[in-house]
């Protein structure tokens, strides 16, 4: 999405699910710590807003933004997630190692989303200038951060409403926090 005119923390909390039961994984490349900190943070203030228990929230460190997608990988193999952030920085330099790693990165990440049932949020910023991901990790744009974990919520909380239709055609679309019991009745899990 682009960012000129918008605020990537700004949401109307309103349009978010319940996420209280859900589990968040977050992978965090070290490469340009000062940014994907940044937009750690964001997620996890996001989560913390959103009722998501700090003790569901599992993050890993990677080496780098290409490291993603193993961590990832490793994430939904071994973790009981519900979604998966991948928080990166990759700033133009020089060279075209640039292309190449946003390019793996963003196909390894869609390969993911394609090959799991635990979908997993593309938090990579792909900047020309440290002032742009500056920007974007907290700064005059926002957080992509706060962005992909509402993004996470309402991913999770599609895939659980999937799951709870999917042996029922035509079967009716729930509450976040709600659970089908019968043809026609549900739960409201409440606190």
């Amino acid at each position: 999405m682009a960012t000129v005119n918008k605020n990537l923390s700004v949401y109307d909390k309103n349009t978010v699910p319940n996420a209280k039961y859900f589990r968040f994984g977050v992978v965090v490349a070290e490469w340009n710590d000062n940014i994907t900190e940044g937009l750690y943070n964001g997620a996890h203030e996001a989560f913390l807003e959103n009722e998501v228990p700090a003790e569901h929230i599992i993050r890993w460190n990677v080496p780098g933004s290409f490291e993603l997608i193993y961590g990832c990988k490793k994430m939904l193999q071994t973790q009981n997630v519900d979604a998966v952030i991948a928080i990166g920085c990759v700033i133009q330099g020089q060279t075209k190692h640039f292309d190449f790693v946003c390019e793996g990165v963003t196909q390894g990440i869609k390969d993911l989303n394609v090959q799991s049932d635990i979908p997993v949020i593309f938090c990579v910023l792909t900047d020309n200038t440290m002032q742009q991901s500056i920007d974007r990790s907290g700064g005059i744009h926002g957080n992509k951060g706060t962005e992909a974990a509402i993004s996470a919520i309402k991913m999770a909380f599609i895939r659980q409403q999937a799951s709870l239709t999917h042996q029922k055609p035509n079967g009716p679309l729930l509450s976040a926090g709600a659970v089908q019991l019968e043809e026609g009745s549900h739960l409201e899990l409440k606190e």
